[in-house]
């Protein structure tokens, strides 16, 4: 095992925040493994490339020695996270969270050890604490902390409700670290309120406080907002290869340096010599050959990468790209013909992508949704800038 002071300055790597650092080097000294708690509340069924932040620094506690608790907060996911919220989270079904969480217990393998995790489900004691230990817990904060987070503050000035199962649920996720006698918990920044709760408690409870260590929440690939499938600009663990390594392709090269420090094994320092050594664009290909073979294999990665070379650096029309049969002489216009055959979830839709130049059909670019299109031979469409379509015309019997 490293020694203490090593072992701090690889976790210090990419935090934001250590709460207390002191206390994190006085626990690694006692030359135990660390318990390390992370929470994860399933409330859709896939994770994505900002979830995975929290996983690599998870892993890397592992590489270290390590012990990980992977919680899923099947039972904190039913109240609803208040973090970040301008209104109250609507809840969700206990049939929901079951099957979301389904999907996360077989995710998460992709980055962490399964031999020093432990997928644990906080509904096994929080089901348990019942009214009186919902009661005893309750008194362990005043309205007026609760009322210091930022979003509770925002909205309590602007008289939009704040119902008391909010205030639980920062309560409950603190419990969970009595529950586990977590030694660090792990968190994005927006989560530091409810980490420190965790703190608090564990004193209440007569434990040793856990470290807080939090994380920056990962810019989406639109360069400004954090990664988040209500913006549409992330980056699913279960995508296709082709569409994972293509979307990867497509960020800026000022942010693919924090997607190599957030999201791979790379060290600073070999991350500063391929920022001297390597063209960015090949930089950002290596980047995209990592994660996608994290995530399916290194030979789907190799494909990935021929694909998006063929593709988009050298402008060849795929070969493997989907067909669609059609009676020959099949005539519509160009964005009725984007929907009827599938491509296109609606016909505004289509409309609005043709109208903004996102229609190419035999490397002509079709702006107009009215024009008409009819196939007597094999037409290749482009739709977008990652879409590929061959329309094949076959002889009616």
């Amino acid at each position: 095992m490293l020694s203490p002071e090593k072992q701090l300055q690889i976790i210090r790597q990419g935090t934001v925040e250590i709460i207390e650092e002191e206390e994190l080097l006085k626990k690694l000294k006692e030359g135990r493994p660390l318990r390390i708690k992370a929470g994860f509340d399933p409330t859709a069924p896939d994770l994505h490339l900002g979830h995975s932040v929290l996983l690599q620094k998870l892993r890397q506690f592992q590489q270290l020695g390590h012990e990980v608790f992977f919680v899923i907060g099947d039972f904190t996911a039913m109240i609803g996270d208040p973090t970040g919220r301008s209104e109250t989270r609507p809840p969700l079904s206990r049939e929901e969270v079951l099957k979301n969480a389904q999907t996360y217990e077989h995710q998460v393998f992709k980055v962490l050890l399964p031999e020093k995790t432990s997928i644990v489900f906080n509904s096994s004691w929080l089901s348990s604490l019942g009214t009186e230990g919902i009661i005893k817990l309750s008194a362990q904060y005043t309205v007026a902390r609760m009322l210091e987070r930022d979003d509770f503050s925002k909205r309590f000035r602007e008289g939009i409700p704040i119902y008391i199962h909010e205030f639980l649920y920062p309560l409950l996720q603190g419990y969970d670290s009595v529950f586990l006698k977590a030694d660090v918990e792990l968190g994005g920044t927006d989560q530091k309120f409810n980490l420190l709760v965790g703190r608090d408690l564990q004193r209440a409870f007569g434990q040793e406080p856990q470290v807080c260590v939090t994380l920056p929440l990962l810019v989406g690939l639109d360069g400004v907002r954090k990664m988040s499938k209500s913006y549409g600009n992330y980056v699913g663990l279960t995508e296709e290869p082709n569409q994972m390594f293509g979307k990867l392709m497509s960020i800026s090269d000022d942010l693919m340096w924090d997607y190599y420090l957030l999201l791979t094994d790379y060290t600073q320092e070999q991350i500063e010599e391929l920022k001297t050594h390597m063209h960015p664009m090949e930089a950002k290909k290596r980047l995209a050959y990592y994660i996608v073979s994290r995530y399916h294999s290194e030979e789907e990665a190799k494909r990935a990468q021929e694909f998006f070379e063929k593709t988009f650096s050298y402008r060849e029309f795929p070969e493997d790209a989907p067909a669609i049969q059609v009676r020959k002489g099949y005539r519509q216009k160009a964005y009725e013909l984007l929907f009827e055959l599938g491509i296109e979830p609606s016909k505004n839709s289509a409309r609005r992508l043709i109208e903004g130049g996102g229609l190419k059909i035999n490397g002509q670019k079709i702006e107009d949704p009215n024009r008409d299109i009819e196939v007597s031979e094999e037409l290749r469409l482009q739709v977008g800038k990652k879409r590929f379509y061959k329309i094949v015309p076959i002889e009616e019997t």
